[in-house]
């Protein structure tokens, strides 16, 4: 069984900035304050059960995920991994931008990069290196929740190598809005959710920070800890 707190670090847009309000909004939860926040009233009229569509996503806030929940390492503690991460966001490197859209991926309904960015893809790939002496091995629990079946061969090795399937070459940032969808209901929600993104006028998101986020036991949901804005 997965053992708690559990630890990700994520990439979270700032607390005063229009992105993250309007991912709290959605999602119903602001990770940064640990608050409940009111859905959009265009939100409920499209989907009369949005607190069940954003169920999943609202558990870990909104972010982008940068190295997946991982419970510790035996020995090492909170206050190392956020010493660990103020160390890797203080070496100057290139700061990664991307053109945000709204769109569907494996079913979900995300804000991610219009096309790929290479400083990005590097960007990911140094965070699941950097913290991955931090992390527990994954028990067999833990590898059987991922489905490893469902998984390409590729994603399978990066499982059993980092924890999670989606790094490396298999990582795409994604800011997730809804849980899986189907066709049909996802035509309409992802229309909606593209006209109040269209609203934010975010021609050009910096990925300039990463975010501790916490998850202190199996009911409890994700929150800040700590952010660090990267040097360039």
């Amino acid at each position: 069984m997965t053992g708690f707190p559990r630890y990700a670090i994520y990439f979270a847009a700032g607390a005063d900035s229009a992105l993250s309000r309007f991912g709290a909004e959605l999602l119903g939860y602001d990770a940064y304050t640990g608050d409940e926040v009111p859905f959009p009233r265009e939100a409920l009229h499209v989907a009369a059960d949005w607190r069940d569509v954003t169920a999943d996503p609202r558990k870990y806030g909104f972010h982008g995920t940068l190295k997946a929940p991982m419970t510790l390492a035996t020995g090492r503690t909170e206050a190392e991994l956020a010493a660990a991460c103020a160390a890797f966001a203080s070496k100057p490197r290139p700061i990664p931008a991307i053109r945000p859209v709204v769109d569907s991926i494996s079913g979900f309904i995300a804000v991610i990069p219009a096309e790929p960015v290479h400083t990005l893809q590097q960007f990911a790939a140094d965070c699941a290196r950097e913290f991955d002496s931090f992390r527990a091995a994954m028990t067999a629990e833990d590898r059987a929740r991922r489905r490893p079946e469902k998984l390409s061969e590729r994603q399978r090795d990066y499982l059993d190598r980092w924890g999670y399937p989606y790094v490396m070459e298999e990582f795409r940032l994604h800011m997730t809005l809804t849980g899986r969808l189907d066709a049909e209901r996802r035509g309409p929600i992802l229309e909606m959710l593209r006209r109040r993104f269209a609203t934010l006028k975010l021609d050009a998101l910096t990925i300039d920070r990463i975010a501790l986020f916490k998850q202190d036991d199996p009911k409890a949901r994700f929150r800040i800890v700590g952010e660090w804005t990267l040097a360039r």
